[in-house]
């Protein structure tokens, strides 16, 4: 019997290996692999713990044309930083071997996940919002937003403005320390606000990253031309638009059925104040060149990310290349 051997890769392996532009060029690629119906994917399955404040997501996926498989398993725990010093979200990745079905990898997905989701963010942006964008509105200061931030960045090399609102000063405040060293240099001025309207008016874009389960952008807030990345919103009963707002803009989805049910359009769906009629195709299909992005400067576009396993599958491709190129990471037996 041949024996196969794992590797092992902790997440400060998996953040010395994978660079931001890197992550970007692929996760497009699988949005476009997925527009051209070239990508199998399992529905989001859930278990909830209602005792810790917690669920657990798992996620499968496989490229077919890239010949690369992944199972993810995310857990978010709201209570983590608090109760155990966690962070709220941890993700683990399982790389598959397509032609045997053995594990080739094992690695700590977090960063992976942060990093993916933010950059399908910035992926959207360079399909749905204006060429000219240079102000951005951010609601929620966590590692999410930051990494929003980091993507924004890795796409237009620079901003004029950042605004930041959070629920608390001091998230607000760790968001100023953490771009500190990019404050009138890539980013002209980073400002707080204490209200998140002030960060949404007059944005050109704006990203939601909380887990509310009510809508904190209000409609009245929402003017022509802007782009919103809805990212927060990746479980039943979460939302963090007014659905009057959805209403007026242009609904794209990572996945139309995952969205359903766990993004930003789930809330107005099951009021019935949305239809599915009303999304106007997937990003993956606007890559692709199947469908056309933004029509004009006074359209409002919204990207609804739920965060898909072949988002995942091809950064964490990489991280392993990259591992097995340069003999990073532990090789074990478990069978």
């Amino acid at each position: 019997m041949t024996l196969m051997k794992t590797l092992i890769l902790t997440e400060n392996d998996v953040r010395r290996l994978l660079s931001m532009e890197e992550v970007m060029g692929a996760v497009e690629l699988a949005f476009a692999e997925k527009g051209m119906n070239r990508v199998q994917m399992t529905p989001k399955g859930f278990l909830v713990y209602p005792k810790y404040n917690g669920d657990a997501r798992a996620m499968l996926s496989y490229l077919e044309g890239l010949d690369i498989s992944v199972v993810e398993i995310t857990n978010v725990h709201e209570n983590n930083r608090l109760k155990f010093k966690l962070p709220t979200v941890i993700s683990t990745v399982v790389m598959l071997e397509p032609k045997n079905g053995a594990a080739i990898a094992i690695m700590g997905g977090t960063h992976i996940s942060n990093m993916s989701s933010a950059v399908a963010g910035a992926i959207a942006a360079k399909h749905l919002a204006r060429k000219d964008s240079k102000i951005v509105g951010l609601i929620g200061a966590g590692a999410q937003a930051k990494a929003q931030l980091a993507a924004l960045l890795a796409l237009y090399g620079s901003l004029d403005e950042v605004r930041v609102w959070s629920r608390t000063k001091q998230t607000r405040e760790e968001f100023l320390e953490h771009f500190k060293k990019e404050t009138g240099k890539r980013i002209a001025r980073i400002i707080p606000m204490e209200r998140p309207e002030d960060s949404v008016r007059g944005a050109d874009i704006v990203a939601t990253t909380t887990s509310s389960r009510v809508p904190i952008v209000l409609n009245d807030w929402v003017q022509p031309g802007m782009h919103f990345n809805c990212i927060g919103a990746d479980a039943a009963g979460k939302q963090e638009m007014d659905p009057a707002a959805l209403k007026r803009a242009k609904i794209v989805v990572d996945d139309l059925g995952q969205a359903s049910v766990s993004g930003e359009i789930n809330v107005p769906l099951t009021q019935g104040l949305l239809k599915q009629e009303d999304v106007f195709g997937s990003i993956g299909e606007i890559i692709a060149g199947l469908k056309q992005g933004r029509k004009s400067d006074d359209e409002i576009t919204v990207f609804t990310s739920t965060g898909l396993a072949l988002q995942t599958a091809v950064a964490a491709n990489i991280a392993y290349k990259k591992a097995m190129a340069h003999g990073m990471g532990q090789m074990v037996e478990l069978w």
